[in-house]
């Protein structure tokens, strides 16, 4: 969300503009959440939401977009999970052909929120969805003590449906999260899964796998998951071959928006022309975007690489 919609959100709801920042660990950003969530009050603030998320993403160079969205703190707004959804899957259609931005969704667990049972219905819902754009189902909040194994029923309804598996792993978590959404949720792409670097046998199950991580270089030092830029080990990751894509995690909060992180990731972790781009292909081909999209995608890195340049988002998804 931008800084100036939160602001004008909060005015119109009569409170505070909440604080963006000021965390240093998982809890006190889910802190910072739960004080922004107050500003929505009608279905047209997620509208304006949607549709201001689309237009920044293609002034970004962004052709493919997959956004994650966990509807239930907002039953006080649309009455059912489906009306938000249909909300959401509507502006996100309109906001997306008005930009020449491709925009499919995640559906999202709450580890913490949603028992079991109530994941198996997220996972339902999703699909009742599906031909509207939501492609996959993802496992957020706090990893630690809230294991991935206690929903692989979810997933496996999610997987059988023809959706992706996008847990969150590895984050605040280490290793056995990340083996945990592989094995037990048959994962196609993590959501971080940094911390399997602390593991060589898992790093090379990924590689076999083919399973790609979507890491978030600054959310990972602001969240105190990695020390420092310089310790991050994205350019580990992909000199082992593991795949990864490159994202802004939510630059309201964390500051860098998809283009600033992979300027970051060149500028600081000494990425390459090569290695942005093979994040850029990644990005692409593991998401859900359709065939055409894909090519046209894959085509602009291409040319992108082919000709050197000051760094322009190289057609990422």
């Amino acid at each position: 969300m931008r800084p100036s919609t939160l602001a004008d959100l909060a005015a119109a709801a009569g409170i505070a503009t909440p604080r963006t920042g000021g965390f240093t660990e998982f809890g006190g950003f889910s802190d910072v959440i739960g004080g922004i969530l107050p500003v929505f009050r009608r279905p047209a603030d997620f509208e304006r939401l949607v549709d201001e998320m689309v237009s920044d993403a293609a002034d970004e160079g962004v052709v493919y977009l997959e956004p994650s969205f966990w509807p239930y703190a907002h039953l006080g707004v649309f009455g059912s999970a489906d009306a938000a959804w249909e909300t959401v899957l509507a502006r996100s259609e309109q906001a997306g052909a008005r930009y020449g931005v491709t925009v499919r969704w995640m559906a999202a667990v709450d580890r913490v929120y949603d028992s079991p049972d109530q994941a198996v219905e997220v996972a339902h819902t999703a699909l009742r969805h599906a031909d509207r754009g939501i492609v996959g189902l993802g496992l957020h909040n706090d990893e630690n003590g809230w294991p991935p194994e206690p929903f692989a029923a979810a997933f496996r309804v999610a997987r059988e449906g023809g959706l992706l598996s996008t847990p969150h792993a590895g984050e605040l978590d280490g290793p056995e999260s990340v083996r945990g959404a592989v094995e037990t949720l048959g994962a196609d792409r993590l959501q971080h899964g940094i911390r399997a670097i602390e593991d060589p046998a898992l790093v090379d199950d990924l590689l076999d796998r083919g399973t790609c991580l979507d890491v978030c270089p600054t959310s990972n030092v602001l969240l105190s998951v990695v020390p420092s830029l310089a310790a991050h080990p994205l350019p580990a990751l992909l000199r082992a071959g593991v795949r990864c894509s490159i994202n802004a995690d939510d630059p309201l909060l964390f500051g860098p928006t998809c283009l600033e992180e992979y300027e970051l990731c060149r500028r600081e972790l000494g990425l390459s022309d090569e290695e942005l781009a093979a994040c850029a292909r990644s990005s692409v081909l593991a998401g859900a975007a359709p065939q055409a999209v894909r090519a046209a995608a894959l085509a602009g890195i291409d040319a992108w690489l082919a000709t050197p340049a000051p760094l322009t988002a190289p057609a990422a998804g």
